[in-house]
């Protein structure tokens, strides 16, 4: 089991997300960024559920889907994962964007 950590890059995206969403349903945003967070907490108990991002190809940098988006995430150690960036699938993910 790994301590989960959300950047503040991560935690920046998921306001975006929410507020965005929100402009049409406060509701919808909700559930949609409460998704989100627990298809993160997969992670937890295998760090490696993750595929490896295929724009970064570096085996520690991974990422795992909710409905749209892309929660990208990095294996810091066997005790540690930042979860790196939350991207809407149809957003180009760029590799210096992530830090």
């Amino acid at each position: 089991m790994v301590k989960l950590v959300w950047t503040e890059l991560s935690t920046e995206d998921l306001k975006e997300i929410f507020d965005y969403i929100a402009k049409d349903s406060s509701r919808y945003a909700s559930i949609t960024v409460n998704k989100i967070y627990n298809r993160a907490q997969d992670i937890i108990d295998n760090p490696y559920v993750g595929r490896v991002v295929p724009e970064i190809n570096i085996k520690v940098i991974r990422e795992v889907i909710s409905g749209n988006y892309r929660i990208v995430y990095k294996i810091i150690n066997d005790f540690q994962v930042d979860i790196l960036r939350v991207y809407h699938s149809a957003r180009l993910l760029k590799a210096d964007r992530l830090e």
